[in-house]
C-alpha cells in the first residue's frame, strides 16, 4: 500500500444513508457447491426484499467474472483474489445503505473470514447453502459437473478443488429438502430484526 494516501472521512455517515432508506444495511453472503441454488435464492430473497420497500443489489459470481473479474481464472489463488475483491466491492456498496447479496462459491474458510473481517462482523452474515453434491450434479444444467468428471475442466470445486463448508454460519439451509418458500422465509425471519423489516 501506498504512504503517499490518507483516508478521507465523510460528513455523510452509514448511519445517515440508514436512516434515510429506513432499513440497515448488511451482507447477506451466500455460499455452496456449485448448482446448490445460491444464485436462485439470493433473487428470491431480493426479490422479497424489494417488494418490501428495501434497497438491494446483489452480487453473482458469474455475473461479477464478465466484468471486474474477468482477468481471473479458478486457481485458489484467483479464486482468493476474487473474494476479495468482491468483499470490497460488497463494503462499497453496503456503506452507501443498500442490503447486499452476494452469490459466491467462496470454498475457502479463510477467504469467507476475510470477507467477513473487510465487512465486518456486525453487517456480515453468512448463508450457508447446505445441498449435497449428488443433487448439485442432478440440477447441472450447464453440464460442469459431468466435464469435471471427465477432466475437461480443472479445479472444479467439489471435485478436483476443495470446498471447506462453514463451521458456524449464521443461517443454514438445505435447498435439497426445503423448498424454495421455506429457505427465503428462513432468511427473512433472521433478518427482519436486524433491518427493521417491519
Amino acid at each position: 500500500m501506498s504512504t503517499n494516501i490518507k483516508q478521507q472521512n465523510y460528513q455523510v455517515t452509514t448511519a445517515d444513508r440508514a436512516n434515510l432508506l429506513q432499513h440497515k444495511s448488511v451482507v447477506l453472503w451466500f455460499t455452496g457447491l456449485s448448482g446448490s441454488g445460491k444464485s436462485t435464492l439470493a433473487n428470491a430473497v431480493e426479490a422479497k426484499l424489494a417488494t418490501a420497500g428495501k434497497l438491494t443489489y446483489t452480487l453473482d459470481g458469474d455475473n461479477v467474472r464478465f466484468g471486474l473479474n474477468k482477468d481471473l481464472s479458478f486457481t485458489i489463488e484467483d479464486r482468493t483474489e476474487n473474494i476479495r475483491r468482491i468483499s470490497e466491492v460488497a463494503t462499497l456498496i453496503s456503506n452507501a445503505g443498500p442490503i447486499v447479496l452476494t452469490a459466491f462459491i467462496s470454498p475457502l474458510m479463510k477467504d469467507r473470514q476475510q470477507a467477513r473481517d473487510s465487512i465486518g462482523t456486525d453487517k456480515f452474515i453468512e448463508v450457508y447453502i447446505d445441498c449435497p453434491i449428488e443433487e448439485c450434479e442432478k440440477r447441472d444444467v450447464k453440464g460442469l459437473y459431468q466435464k469435471a468428471r471427465k477432466g475437461l475442466i480443472r479445479e472444479f470445486t467439489g471435485i478436483s478443488s476443495p470446498y471447506e463448508a462453514p463451521l458456524h454460519p449464521e443461517i443454514v439451509v438445505n435447498t435439497a429438502t426445503m423448498s424454495l418458500e421455506d429457505c427465503v422465509e428462513k432468511v427473512i425471519t433472521y433478518l427482519s430484526p436486524r433491518i427493521n423489516l417491519d
